[in-house]
C-alpha cells in the first residue's frame, strides 16, 4: 500500500516511536510518504538515508517555548504567529508538490497526532489511522483518583485532543496503563519501544538519571547538588561535571546505557520516556510541565500503580523521600509484564488489510490488545467521534 505518514516535530518521542512504525511499514512492503516537522525531520531523514521506497517532506508545525519547567503561553503565541505566514506557504508547497507534480496517491493516512496529514487524509477521503498516546484523555474513562481536583483542566485537555483528529478509521492508543476504552474504533497497545530500549538489560546502579525538556532550564541543578548522590543530566545540551551533577551531551547509546543501570529516573511528564522507564523497570520521579494535563495524567497513573511518583515541583525533601522508597516502586513494576512492538504491528498489519480490502471501520480490531471498545450503558450518549 502507499502510506502517507504525518509526524509532529515537537518533542523527539513522535519521532523515536514514528521510527519503529516506519520500519515495519518498510518491512511489510509498504511505499511510505513522510511529512513532518520540527527536529523529528533531521531525525528520520538521518535514520532512512539511502533506503528505498521511502521519501520525506519537511512541513511547518507548531513550536513551544518554554520558561523553566512551564511553557511559555505569551512567547509560544508570539513565535508561532510571527512564523505563521511562511509555515503556511511552506505546507502548501508540500500539498502541491505531492497532489500535482509527484502524483503520490495515498491509500492510508497514518497520524502520530498531526495534523497536516490527518486533513489531507480528510479532504481525499483516505482513511485515517491514529497512533498516539494523546488520544487517552478522551478515548477512556478515567477514575476520579487521577482527575480529582483538576476536572477543569481534565476537560480541557480532553476537548482539546477531541477535536485534534475527529473522526478516524482506527485510534491506536499507545500506554503503560489500561484504563476502560469508552469509544468505539479504539484499540489500547503497550509503549511503542525503540529497539535499543528492548535491547537493553536492566543493571541497576547507584546514579540517577534526570532528563530535562527544555534546553534552558538549569533551575533543578542547585537541588541536585545539595543531595548525596550522583545525577547524571541530559537536555541541556552540553558535558560537564559540578560536583555530583555530571552533565551529558545527547548521545543515544549512551542515555540508553545510563537508563538501564540508573537507580531511578527524574524527569517529566512526558509519555515516551516514562514508557521505556517502566518497561525496563526503573523507578521514576515525574515532574510534569505546568499547563501540560496529559503529562499530569500520566504522572497521576504512574504514582496510582506504584511505578513511581509525581511531583508539581522539584525539591531536596522531595527527592529525599522518593529515593527512599524506591524499593517498594522496583517491587511495583516487577508486576509489569514487558512486551514488544509484536502487538502493535499486528494490529496496523490488521487495520492496513481491512482498508485494503474496503472494509468500514471496524468497531473493534480482531487481533489482540490492551483492551478495546465495550459498550456501556453510561457511555450511549458520548460513544461517538
Amino acid at each position: 500500500m502507499r502510506v502517507l505518514y504525518g509526524v509532529v516535530g515537537e518533542g523527539m518521542g513522535h519521532a523515536t516511536r514514528s521510527r519503529v512504525i516506519l520500519e515495519h511499514l518498510l518491512a511489510a512492503g509498504h511505499t511510505v510518504r513522510v511529512v513532518v516537522s520540527g527536529r523529528a525531520h533531521g531525525f528520520l531523514l538521518s535514520r532512512f538515508a539511502g533506503r528505498e521506497r521511502i521519501t520525506f517532506d519537511e512541513i511547518h508545525g507548531l513550536h513551544m517555548n518554554y520558561d523553566n519547567n512551564a511553557v511559555d503561553k505569551s512567547e509560544s503565541l508570539r513565535t508561532n504567529l510571527a512564523a505563521a505566514p511562511g509555515g503556511l506557504l511552506k505546507n502548501i508547497e508540500v500539498y502541491r508538490k505531492i497532489v500535482t507534480k509527484d502524483g503520490f496517491e495515498p491509500e492510508i493516512v497514518v497520524s502520530d497526532f498531526e495534523s497536516w496529514a490527518y486533513f489531507y487524509g480528510k479532504n481525499h477521503r483516505i482513511p485515517v489511522l491514529s497512533i498516539d498516546n494523546m488520544q487517552v484523555l478522551n478515548r477512556c474513562a478515567h477514575d476520579d483518583d487521577v482527575t480529582d481536583n483538576r476536572r477543569l483542566d481534565f476537560r480541557l485537555a480532553k476537548t482539546a485532543v477531541k477535536v485534534k483528529l475527529p473522526g478516524c478509521y482506527h485510534y491506536l492508543i499507545t500506554s503503560f496503563f489500561f484504563p476502560r476504552v469508552r469509544k468505539k474504533r479504539t484499540t489500547l497497545v503497550p509503549p511503542i519501544l525503540r529497539p535499543e530500549i528492548l535491547a537493553a538489560k536492566r543493571e541497576p546502579g547507584k546514579h540517577i538519571l534526570v532528563y530535562q525538556t527544555a534546553d534552558n532550564n538549569a533551575a533543578p541543578i542547585p537541588t541536585l547538588k545539595r543531595l548525596p548522590y550522583e545525577f547524571r543530566v541530559y537536555g541541556l545540551g552540553k558535558d560537564g561535571d559540578d560536583g555530583n551533577v555530571k552533565l551529558r551531551a545527547f548521545s543515544e547509546t549512551g542515555f540508553v546505557d545510563d537508563l538501564r543501570t540508573a537507580r531511578a529516573v527524574i524527569a517529566g511528564g512526558g509519555f515516551s520516556l516514562m514508557g521505556e522507564a517502566v518497561h525496563l523497570h526503573v523507578p521514576m520521579l515525574s515532574v510534569p510541565l505546568v499547563g501540560q494535563f496529559e503529562q499530569e495524567l500520566n504522572a497521576r497513573y504512574l504514582q496510582k500503580l506504584g511505578y513511581g511518583q509525581y511531583t508539581a515541583s522539584l525539591a531536596p525533601e522531595i527527592v529525599e523521600a522518593f529515593l527512599k522508597r524506591i524499593d517498594a516502586h522496583a517491587d511495583a513494576l516487577e508486576k509489569y509484564r514487558p512486551h514488544t512492538n509484536r502487538m502493535l504491528f499486528d494490529l496496523i498489519d490488521e487495520v492496513c488489510d481491512r482498508v485494503e480490502r474496503g472494509d468500514r471501520r471496524p468497531v473493534r480490531l480482531a487481533q489482540p490488545s490492551m483492551g478495546g471498545y465495550s459498550k456501556r450503558e453510561d457511555d450511549a450518549d458520548d460513544a461517538e467521534d
